[in-house]
């Protein structure tokens, strides 16, 4: 069943009513000349900006200090109250705290776009990130063997107050993606994996930053053997700006922080025509790409200037920041906001105004016919930590054409918006399928809640049509099956999968019910889909029991993995895998990345096998053509395979 909402074209000047009233004050729309932002000029004409910066904060502080003093004066009864004249009060200062060679198990966005994950495959070995440590588990020659563990930093490095949070792998090497609270950046430790499946470190980087963590996007991702690292680094216009700036240093034991080298000149970093209120919050946001196929790993990094909020995507060719600021927009308005482009082959960032602010990484879509697509919402604040799990403001759609992107005086126009109908539910989830755009509301990290009745939309993102699908479960999850689509989510009991085809007219197909249960994972690489043919193939998604939030993953491994098999959008169950933890799981004496934020239950299918990773322990499973057998498993926590020294 469906019900066409939105048909037609015309209706889209009527579709952006609570966006336009943000326009009021931005300058009209201009032709295009310069194409691309202008950097600045030379280092001291950056210098000159952080002078002016430093001369408006100590006005402020003398201000401050002038009326403490007639406050002081006042309670003392010695002279009556001056007016105070009206100024802003000073705002606090933001808190710092190779694809084609190798099959992949993660459940990317874009083909030849890796993203930083739990666990890899490195020829006939897994790899897998595990509470700090690396660990491979061999699957070549029929076999299921743990072989080598190692810490996932260095010995001479304190892993208190560090969080190990994606792997890559280019070749030989891997990398480890981590955020420091001790050491205040990202660190990026490089590891040998030899074809035995032993481990090796190499070195650690560092790269200064601000905490990256989202609830749902990844920090880096590879292409090739280039590395792709984002970094915000929040700016304070009340102390020295450049101790925030994007800088690297090979770590060595007794590294200090004038180690640091700039890898950001001023020459590298951009910035629109627009003027900054460094008092109301600013930050560079910088893409670092870093060469992997080298024997030292070279970075170099380019930073566009902007509001601190920020959702960020990769597509095959280009590093898309939104920015937006901390404060909304007024009531009833959505904030201003810019879309910056930054190519992946060095040439200079373009930039886009607009408003709103996109959910997460999946609100956006790089088209093969040059476009930009963009599920947006009002008074959004990005991506930043858990601020992609609210569900408040309209909806809207933004579609403009790559080449509208120029020297950031440029703003998208009002009918590059349609407005799009807003989904109930505490948190929104969306997906691209083929010409569609799927999204709805659900539970997000929440306990399962009664949902007896919901919705899909599907929206036709070129043409403006939009969809209505019947549920009886919220949207926790929207995935891909081939060129149609899957939507998981509970009833408040059961977890309900749904497929839906994405004919002429979308429509819901097939529905599966498992009972007492609900998703074990909220991060897309929880689910895997494993394609037969055009119409068919396997599925597997982690399972917990039905009343159990979705922050159960952040201490605990999945029960089970559920694995399904879909005919033709027709689902059927073949069974789980079901988890095993040992003693030696609670005995693991884990020194850093305690916490699961990053998941840690996988369903895998590696060349014609299928595994199912939950904590420490590897399944295995054999598949006929009704079910699913466990045929062993394996654990490969520390207690039981002992870790190699530095």
């Amino acid at each position: 069943m469906h019900r066409a909402l939105v048909t037609s074209l015309a209706n889209a000047t009527l579709a952006v009513l609570i966006f336009s009233s943000a326009f009021a004050d931005a300058p009209a729309e201009r032709a295009a000349g310069q194409r691309t932002l202008r950097a600045f000029a030379s280092e001291q004409e950056l210098d000159a900006l952080f002078k002016r910066w430093a001369s408006e904060a100590q006005r402020r502080r003398d201000e401050q200090g002038a009326r403490r003093a007639q406050a002081s004066e006042l309670a003392s009864g010695q002279v009556p109250p001056p007016p105070v004249p009206a100024a802003a009060a000073p705002a606090a200062a933001a808190k710092t705290a190779a694809e084609a060679k190798t099959e992949s198990v993660t459940n990317v966005q874009h083909a030849g776009v890796d993203e930083g994950g739990i666990v890899k495959v490195h020829g006939e070995h897994l790899v897998i990130l595990r509470r700090g440590r690396l660990f491979t588990v061999r699957v070549g020659g029929n076999e299921l063997r743990p072989v080598s563990a190692i810490d996932a930093y260095g010995k001479d490095i304190d892993p208190r107050g560090a969080w190990y949070d994606e792997m890559l792998i280019s070749g030989n090497t891997i990398v480890v993606i981590g955020y420091s609270y001790a050491r205040g950046g990202t660190e990026v430790g490089v590891f040998d994996v030899s074809s035995a499946g032993q481990l090796a470190y190499r070195a650690t980087y560092h790269l200064r930053s601000n905490d990256y963590y989202s609830s749902r996007n990844y920090a880096s991702r590879l292409i090739g053997s280039k590395l792709i690292v984002y970094s915000p680094h929040v700016l304070n216009p009340w102390g020295d700006p450049y101790v925030a700036f994007p800088a690297m240093r090979h770590w060595l034991s007794g590294a200090l922080p004038g180690d640091f080298k700039r890898i950001a000149p001023a020459t590298r970093i951009y910035r629109s025509d627009d003027p900054i209120d460094p008092f109301a919050g600013v930050a560079l946001h910088s893409v670092t790409v870093c060469e992997l196929a080298t024997p030292e790993m070279d970075c170099q990094s380019t930073a566009v200037m902007g509001p601190p909020g920020r959702v960020f995507y990769v597509s095959p060719n280009s590093v898309f920041v939104w920015t937006t600021p901390m404060r909304g927009g007024s009531q009833g308005t959505a904030p201003a906001s810019a879309v910056f482009r930054i190519p992946l082959d060095g040439r200079a960032p373009s930039m886009l105004k607009t408003v709103g602010s996109p959910i997460d990484q999946f609100s956006f879509h790089q088209d093969d016919k040059g476009m930009l697509n963009v599920l947006l919402r009002a008074n959004g604040r990005g991506e930043g930590m858990w601020a992609a799990e609210a569900n408040v403001g309209d909806l809207a759609l933004l579609r403009v054409p790559l080449a509208s992107f120029s020297d950031g005086s440029d703003s998208a126009p009002i009918d590059a918006y349609r407005r799009l109908p807003i989904a109930a539910g505490h948190a929104i989830q969306s997906r691209y399928v083929g010409p569609f755009l799927l999204y709805g509301g659900g539970t997000g990290w929440r306990s399962p809640q009664t949902t007896p009745q919901s919705q899909v939309y599907a929206v036709r993102y070129a043409q403006g049509e939009v969809y209505e699908l019947p549920l009886r479960h919220s949207v926790d999850r929207v995935e891909a099956l081939g060129s149609n689509a899957l939507v998981v989510g509970s009833d408040g009991k059961d977890l309900q999968l749904t497929s839906v085809r994405l004919g002429r007219l979308p429509v819901t197909v097939g529905r599966y019910t498992r009972q007492d249960a609900a998703q074990g994972e909220t991060r897309s690489h929880g689910f895997f889909y494993k394609a037969e043919s055009e119409f068919d193939g396997l599925l597997g998604l982690p399972i917990i029991g039905g009343d159990q939030p979705g922050s159960h993953q952040l201490r605990t491994a999945s029960a089970a993995l559920l694995y399904l098999r879909n005919r033709s959008l027709l689902l059927s169950e073949l069974g789980t895998l079901k988890a095993r933890p040992s003693a030696a799981d609670r005995s693991d004496g884990c020194r850093a990345s305690c916490v699961d934020w990053y998941g840690n239950s996988r369903p895998l299918f590696v060349r014609k096998r299928v595994f199912a990773l939950m904590g420490y322990e590897i399944v295995e499973g054999k598949v006929d053509r009704t079910r699913i057998v466990e045929t062993r498993r394996v654990n490969f926590a520390p207690a039981v395979l002992q870790v190699a020294p530095q």
